[in-house]
């Protein structure tokens, strides 16, 4: 008799499945996109609509041909750089240096803090510990200027910047204490990644968690056909973690590759519906337009970083039409 193909249901790379320690996601990736200042920024969710557009990626099926995508909105107030900080690459993994935050008066405008920085970058030269040197920025967001947030807290967060610490250093200086907008960052066909916390659905059992199948009608005269055949062998007497079984679904964070940018606008009354966003409201701020969806509900908080996978050429999108109907009726 052959042997019957069946592949495990549900990954096992994101095991344990079980809620996210904070909606601030963390991004632990080493890889950097080069030619960037620094790697990213955040948002909000606000909402998904469609819009009508010329296909110009290359080797598309549909190039040159109008079509309709889907898109979501993100809306990106300005972000507030707080400070900076040093790290150095050590046997066990990064560890901080020094850093500096923003404070009162002259020297903080004009960026006087950062001489703390730069006195151990300069004393590092020639020991091949320079190389082992890296910055970072210290952000926060402005929840209080998004009308459909009701948050108060800001949330701090790191991004990295470039890796050449001269760079890094100068363009720190500029930018110390200031606020940085989403169109100095990106700009409208770019690819970029996306990282957030998904929607959280509680506990559920392993067939909607894990996507095992349902028995058939001979095995559910048991009265049971939504969990596993078999549990495991006689031994070793205990069940495996491999074993699809019922617990948390959902509030995990997430990353999903390559969306591209289709739109960076600072009017929201560009795409804000008649009435708002269901269960957001009125986009006030500047704002992204994402091709495809996005992890998390609405009023979740999105982290935006480059590109590190290979992607089609950035090209400008020519969009055609926007939908703004009203969505409250949905």
């Amino acid at each position: 008799m052959s042997k019957r193909h069946r592949p495990r249901r549900g990954s096992l790379a994101f095991s344990p499945r079980k809620r996210a320690r904070s909606e601030t996601c963390r991004i632990k990736r080493e890889e950097i996109a080069e030619g960037r200042k620094i790697q990213g920024f955040v948002g909000y969710k606000a909402g998904m609509t469609h819009l009508v557009l010329t296909d110009n990626i290359p080797h598309s099926m549909t190039k040159g041909m109008e079509i309709s995508v889907p898109a979501t909105i993100i809306e990106t107030p300005p972000i507030r750089v707080e400070g900076f900080r040093l790290y150095k690459k050590t046997h066990y993994g990064m560890k901080p240096v020094t850093e500096v935050w923003t404070g009162t008066g002259v020297e903080a405008e004009n960026g006087g803090n950062l001489d703390k920085i730069a006195s151990i970058i300069e004393s590092s030269g020639g020991d091949g510990f320079e190389s082992a040197l890296s910055l970072r920025m210290i952000i926060s967001t402005l929840p209080e200027t998004v009308s459909g947030v009701p948050k108060k807290k800001h949330d701090i967060m790191e991004i990295k910047m470039s890796g050449e610490l001269e760079k890094d250093l100068e363009y720190a200086r500029e930018v110390f204490g200031k606020e940085i907008r989403a169109k100095d960052i990106l700009k409208e066909g770019d690819f970029v990644d996306v990282t957030a916390v998904t929607r959280g659905k509680g506990t559920q059992g392993p067939v909607k968690r894990w996507g095992v199948m349902i028995q058939n009608a001979k095995a559910k005269r048991s009265g049971r056909g939504r969990h596993v055949g078999c549990i495991g062998a006689w031994k070793p007497r205990r069940v495996r973690w491999r074993i699809p079984q019922l617990g948390q679904t959902g509030y995990q964070q997430r990353t999903e590759y390559n969306k591209r940018v289709l739109k960076i606008g600072e009017n929201g009354e560009e795409i804000t519906p008649k009435g708002g966003f269901l269960n957001y409201g009125i986009v006030r701020n500047d704002y992204i337009l994402l091709k495809g969806s996005v992890p998390g509900p609405k009023k979740r908080l999105v982290r935006i970083s480059h590109s590190i996978r290979p992607h089609p050429e950035s090209r400008k999108p020519e969009i055609i039409y926007i939908y703004k109907e009203s969505q409250q009726g949905c």
